[in-house]
Formats: C-alpha cells, structure tokens, sequence
C-alpha cells in the first residue's frame, strides 16, 4: 500500500464530513490521489397540492 499524504486524508473527510446528500469521487492515477470531486444534492420536501372542488378553478 502506497503512503498517502496526510493533507489528502485530510479534505477527503471534510469532504465527507460536510455532505449529507451526495458524492465524493476520488480519482487514481498510477497509485496517487490526483482529483477529489464533491457533487451536493439537496433535496427539498414534496407538498401536497390540495385537489379543487368541482366548481372552483385552480389557479
């Protein structure tokens, strides 16, 4: 196992430690952390339209 930069280490769980919904892409190349990609989602809750009564227009 390759030793790995303590600084790496390091944004990798800030990255993790600040994401509730979402990515962190970590990318190798020849046995070295090169890129650390963070994606956020956020989600937000679903309201409920109320259905109109027969005679009444939605709008």
């Amino acid at each position: 196992m390759a030793h790995i930069d303590e600084t790496k280490i390091a944004r990798i769980m800030e990255s993790l430690q600040k994401l509730e919904f979402g990515t962190v892409v970590i990318s190798i190349h020849e046995g070295n952390i090169t890129q650390i990609e963070t994606t956020e989602k956020v989600r937000f809750a679903l309201e409920k339209k109320k259905a109109a009564l027969p005679n009444q227009k939605m709008g």
